[in-house]
């Protein structure tokens, strides 16, 4: 692409239309997740997208699960909320950083020019602008991905993570550490492995230590890697994507377990144990998965500060995006045995209280 100098009024008008796109596609994790899947079918050169779609996907069936079948039983609304809070919080904020730069490749695309220089008024780290450079005349989608990943990962860290409300109020509580105890922390990608399967697979990784900043950012090269690794799957995983839209419901991938319809004149009697192997003992209700936008009304967001994480140039987050990562996937199995023992977990817990 060429470099060219833009006249002052264009690139401030470029700015603010991408500022816009960004703000009404970030209402909340609905709208946040198609707009990725609706970005990466026009460049599908940019993997970090459809990445980010299935991620976000994740990241409102893990906040729907706040208002579903399990997770009221066993923690009240004050303990919900801030769980609420990181997980959405950390939605937005991911996209009002990365949606920008999509945008501005999109643009940069069109006009066959480079317009980097315009990541610094989008409030971009430093951080990116090399890798946007080298992927406009590499096409190195890899190296690109990975530098999102680690950019991201660190624009929530501060942010988020490891402010003191968080790690007070949400890494330091019972619920998370049940949470992690059941393996019920976990990324799934859904996928129809032959075409006449009833039901749909998964892969997927387990999700650890989330506070930890390089253990999150190996998460998400492992994604990739399970993302991308095997071009059939990948084309399956995709197909998925585009076929089934996004509601925050865990019944988007398994209806034949959960429901995003609340079923009325429960017992009040306790728990009662609901799955049978892969399937719901017989004459049991399926599990309540409510949409997302029946679970959690939309919230408005402070702006993010317009601190850069790169300002001290630490060297070693360059070698992180040299580096592949792989973790041990998990398969459909393995996420059935994680429902296992959440519910079995819930049944102890609502019978001794």
């Amino acid at each position: 692409m060429t470099i060219t100098t833009m006249p002052s009024l264009d690139r401030q008008e470029l700015v603010a239309q991408i500022r816009q796109q960004t703000a009404e596609a970030n209402r909340n994790n609905v709208t946040r997740t198609r707009a990725y899947l609706d970005f990466y079918r026009q460049h599908q050169e940019v993997h970090w997208a459809l990445l980010a779609h299935l991620v976000s996907r994740n990241g409102g069936w893990n906040m729907t699960d706040l208002k579903g079948e399990w997770i009221p039983a066993i923690m009240d609304e004050a303990e919900i909320e801030p769980f609420f809070w990181m997980l959405e919080r950390s939605n937005w904020l991911i996209f009002y950083d990365a949606y920008p730069q999509l945008l501005l490749y999109a643009e940069m695309k069109r006009r066959g020019e480079d317009l980097t220089s315009l990541l610094a008024p989008l409030g971009v780290s430093v951080f990116m602008q090399p890798y946007w450079q080298d992927f406009l005349t590499s096409g190195d989608s890899s190296r690109l991905t990975r530098a999102l990943i680690v950019n991201e990962q660190q624009y929530i860290e501060q942010r988020v993570v490891h402010k003191p409300f968080t790690m007070k109020r949400i890494f330091s509580t019972y619920a998370f550490f049940t949470q992690s105890l059941f393996s019920l922390n976990q990324i799934l990608f859904p996928y129809k492995a032959h075409p006449t399967d009833k039901r749909l697979s998964i892969a997927g990784v387990n999700v650890h230590h989330f506070s930890d900043l390089t253990q999150r950012i190996t998460i998400g090269k492992a994604l990739y890697q399970l993302l991308f690794a095997d071009r059939e799957r990948l084309e399956k995983m995709s197909a998925f994507c585009t076929r089934i839209p996004h509601t925050g419901s865990r019944a988007d991938y398994w209806p034949h377990l959960f429901t995003p319809h609340r079923r009325s004149g429960q017992a009040d009697d306790g728990y009662k144990l609901r799955l049978d192997g892969e399937n719901l003992i017989a004459g049991q209700p399926k599990l309540y998965s409510p949409f997302l936008q029946a679970a959690w009304a939309d919230v408005g967001h402070d702006p993010a500060d317009g601190t850069d994480w790169f300002r001290f140039r630490d060297e070693k987050w360059h070698q992180e995006v040299e580096k592949p990562a792989q973790l041990p996937a998990i398969d459909a199995a393995s996420y059935m045995r994680a429902l296992h023992w959440m519910e079995y977990g819930v049944k102890l817990v609502t019978t001794f209280t």
